[in-house]
């Protein structure tokens, strides 16, 4: 499996905002540097993997599958064969593009449907068992089914400011610099955000990696014009030196493998269960 293409971030970004020449300053600013939000680089991704054949299940999404892109999750929603969502959070209630939900730990669920395609979406930095989490989703994936992994990276300069602050300090901060609402602020675990973490806990589940992308991160100062300037300066002259820039995204994308135990029942949430 290869990334992205320009070209198919490019179609996103179209789909996104329209003419990104002509639209607001963030979007028309970002195309004018040639760069792409790690959001962009999932969206497209998923924009191809997902069929009308494609029975899909959505890990911890809440209210929205794609928060910048209500289009594309319209689009992607209509297109699918079946589309369940799977969150603890009561946010869930709230998602328009579900076929079928159920408020559960994703560990927890239990259905007798197996699925084509998993997403978690920022979901990983949460997960505390991830042993766990992957013994569950390689028990809901069809053999050669896809799981797509989503999530920023433990070693960020946010992400390890994060890990240090304590849990009440993260809505005001976030607030501060993104706005949103406190009830889309979660409790994080970092136990699954590096590369090899996530190889180490999906292996023993029966994963192969079949695509994993470092995705530069200009979203601190993204609603700060001067700041983002900045960002988007610093972050032309780190790709000229052919380095990384600090703010990180991780995309991976792994294949359940066909010798793994069918699905069993033990107890936990079963679909359609509020």
């Amino acid at each position: 499996m290869h990334p992205p293409t320009p070209d198919e971030l490019a179609e996103l970004v179209a789909l996104k905002h329209g003419d990104a020449r002509f639209s607001s300053w963030a979007p028309r600013r970002r195309w004018r540097y040639g760069y792409f939000t790690p959001d962009d680089w999932y969206e497209t991704l998923l924009r191809r993997l997902v069929s009308t054949s494609t029975r899909w299940l959505d890990v911890g999404g809440g209210r929205s599958l794609f928060p910048h892109n209500p289009r594309l999750a319209e689009e992607l929603a209509r297109r699918c064969q079946r589309l369940v969502g799977v969150d603890p959070s009561p946010n869930v209630d709230q998602n328009p593009y579900l076929h079928a939900r159920t408020r559960c730990l994703i560990e927890d669920f239990v259905t007798e449907e197996i699925f084509d395609l998993v997403t978690m979406r920022m979901v990983a930095e949460h997960i505390a068992d991830p042993s766990r989490v992957a013994e569950r989703l390689s028990r809901l994936l069809a053999p050669g089914g896809l799981l797509v992994v989503y999530t920023v990276f433990r070693w960020s300069p946010l992400t390890v400011l994060s890990a240090l602050t304590p849990h009440r300090w993260h809505y005001p901060l976030k607030r501060r610099l993104w706005g949103g609402e406190e009830t889309d602020t979660f409790p994080v675990a970092y136990r699954w955000n590096t590369r090899s973490d996530l190889r180490r806990y999906l292996a023993p589940a029966s994963f192969e990696e079949i695509l994993f992308v470092y995705l530069d991160d200009l979203a601190t100062f993204s609603q700060i014009r001067w700041l983002n300037w900045l960002e988007l300066q610093l972050w032309r002259a780190l790709r000229a030196l052919r380095c990384r820039y600090p703010e990180l995204c991780l995309l991976g994308v792994y294949r359940r493998r066909p010798n793994h135990a069918p699905i069993d029942q033990t107890p936990g949430c079963t679909q359609g269960e509020r």
